[in-house]
């Protein structure tokens, strides 16, 4: 569809190009609604938008540790919810032994983002084995079980409100990003034919955020066929091509992965960075006014932020402008390519930060902007 030029007000000393060339001795900060889709303002300051020198109230940047989270449990409902909403649910759950029940979720679709270990998952649609660093998408409903090759930990997204989806790629075609082909389905296979047994299974059911434990005189994965497009598959981040710029920086929503209603999900993968002198090489400075921003990051280098490991969660609520650590913004010469992978969920309605999430929190991420 067809859209009217537009030409923007300008106002002061000003890039001609947002992100690139910017005037002596400024710092550029988006000012964007929708996240990053709709209208934007680009403002020009002396300072650094992040130079906060204190912070008092409970709206502040936060960074929470998965590493010291309770160990194993025995189900997915048992594992600590960090951020909620009516729209989605953010869990971290590690699974060390093979699931001795089945679990179902009538809450919603589940995203397992599998940050490690390997294994395989049976389901109503077959048998799929999963490894570090896949998606694998589970539709609303679905009966299935896990069987660990080695500890599994997992990120799992709940849609509550609407199934995830794809974005449209527009101009770059359908194969850009990554092409459908690459997806792994469940297979009925030998495998998945094994499991079949007239044993005493019980089923989980989570629905309505209360749970029901349904028993079966047999397994009730004892599908011997199926057809059709609602399926459980796997994409894994290696498998994703990232849309790249060499002289302009791309802003995040296009490393958009799965959208549902009210959120979207991205991929950060390795990438090489921009070449052009004037270009910003690092997340330029923004505020995102519209959207909760939450950043899981997987593995890598994250060069744009300070004491940030693997396994760890960042969150920014709307209301205040963040960009990268002074650090990484002064060094972003230094560097030619990232080399991260991390998953971004960015929230239109509010998130509400758990209990479990407190337990876990670095209190002085906020003030890690401040240059030393």
């Amino acid at each position: 569809m067809q859209r009217p030029f537009r030409f923007p007000h300008v106002e002061g000393q000003v890039s001609r190009q947002a992100h690139c060339d910017l005037p002596e001795h400024t710092f550029e900060r988006e000012v964007s609604r929708d996240g990053f889709f709709g209208s934007a303002s680009h403002l020009y300051h002396r300072h650094m938008p992040t130079g906060w020198s204190g912070w008092d109230g409970p709206h502040r940047p936060r960074a929470f540790n998965t590493h010291a989270l309770k160990q194993a449990t025995p189900t997915l409902w048992d594992s600590p919810i960090l951020l909620e909403n009516a729209a989605l649910q953010l869990r971290f759950w590690q699974c060390h032994k093979p699931m001795e029940h089945l679990l179902r979720n009538g809450d919603g679709d589940l995203l397992l983002f599998v940050h490690g270990g390997s294994g395989a998952l049976f389901c109503d649609y077959g048998h799929l084995p999963i490894m570090e660093g896949d998606y694998v998408l589970i539709p609303r409903g679905t009966t299935w079980r896990l069987e660990p090759a080695s500890p599994l930990s997992l990120l799992v997204i709940q849609a509550t409100r609407q199934w995830f989806g794809l974005p449209d790629k527009g101009l770059l075609g359908q194969h850009a990003i990554f092409d459908e082909g690459v997806l792994r389905s469940a297979r009925v296979d030998a495998a998945y034919l094994d499991q079949h047994s007239e044993e005493r299974w019980q089923v989980l059911l989570k629905a309505r955020d209360q749970l029901n434990t349904i028993t079966y005189p047999y397994n009730p994965l004892d599908t011997i066929g199926w057809k059709g497009d609602v399926t459980v598959f796997a994409l894994n981040w290696r498998d994703i091509r990232p849309v790249m710029s060499h002289r302009y920086h791309l802003p995040p929503s296009v490393h958009t992965t799965f959208l549902s209603q009210e959120f979207v999900v991205c991929t950060f993968v390795p990438r090489p960075l921009e070449q052009d002198d004037g270009a910003l090489k690092v997340p330029f400075f923004h505020s995102n006014d519209d959207y909760d921003e939450v950043i899981f990051y997987h593995s890598g280098n994250f060069f744009s932020r300070d004491n940030i490991d693997a396994g760890m969660v960042t969150f920014h609520p709307c209301g205040f402008s963040h960009g990268p650590h002074p650090k990484a913004y002064y060094a972003q010469g230094n560097h030619h390519a990232t080399d991260e992978v991390a998953v971004m969920i960015d929230s239109q309605q509010p998130l509400n930060i758990t209990q479990s999430a407190q337990s876990v929190e670095n209190l002085n991420y906020w003030a890690s902007w401040q240059q030393k």
